[in-house]
């Protein structure tokens, strides 16, 4: 089993200095969060991501001449994302965005701390090696963990703070990110269409219209995600 991280290396990005200082003095708490930087802006921000190995970005919303979420549309491979914001109204877009989590200002450390042990459990996971042939995952329903066998998931959808996992037989739904669920499942069988949606894709039938058909359900597929979904359909 894959060792978690000494340290994950955190960014701080907020145009409030003292919002900056609460989550500085929050990660020099945690032994196992590395302070890498700070920024004032998304743009600088972007510019420190390019330049730097970063594992986790603390976030905030609203900033001026680019916000948060429009900083993550802008990144391929973005880190890690906790969101921090002073506006509740952002959490259902937030987690359109796959971000770990969600926090509301004015911070406290112990809902700090839980956001960044998410962090390194799901840095972790992601750590671990995935047995060459194994064709199922076990998600956490409630109290229980459900096996799932991949061949029988028709799609994934991303629904505020949860996500459903549609399969032939069943709807199971899971408290995580759409981006938690990804690194579940093998990228070979399954491709992300659209900020709230991922497909299997021995599952599509048709695609039309920027749509996917996939039993009777039509899912959209994101102006962002198009090249990459016809690149995957054409290799496979």
């Amino acid at each position: 089993m894959a060792e978690t991280p000494a340290s994950l290396r955190c960014l701080v990005v907020d145009d409030d200095p003292l919002a900056v200082q609460i989550v500085e003095n929050c990660v020099a708490n945690t032994p196992f969060l590395a302070h890498a930087g700070s920024c004032s802006s998304a743009l600088a921000a972007a510019e420190m991501l390019r330049e730097h190995p970063i594992d986790l970005l603390f976030l905030d919303v609203e900033m001026p001449l680019m916000s948060g979420l429009e900083l993550l549309r802008t990144l391929r491979n973005p880190p890690l994302v906790v969101l921090i914001t002073s506006n509740k109204g952002y959490a259902v877009e937030a987690f359109e965005y796959a971000v770990l989590d969600y926090l509301v200002k004015p911070i406290s450390y112990a809902r700090f701390l839980q956001a960044a042990q998410q962090a390194r459990e799901a840095l972790a996971a992601r750590a671990q090696p995935v047995a060459a042939d194994a064709d199922f995952t076990f998600v956490k329903v409630d109290s229980k963990l459900i096996k799932v066998q991949f061949d029988d998931v028709l799609f994934v959808e991303a629904l505020g703070d949860y996500v459903h996992i549609i399969t032939k037989n069943s709807k199971l739904i899971v408290y995580s990110t759409l981006r938690g669920i990804a690194e579940k499942f093998p990228a070979a069988l399954f491709v992300r269409v659209h900020r709230s949606f991922i497909v299997n894709i021995r599952q599509i039938q048709t695609i039309e219209d920027n749509s996917i058909l996939l039993s009777d359900k039509h899912i959209p597929i994101g102006q962002t995600y198009q090249k990459e979904v016809l690149q995957r359909l054409n290799r496979f």
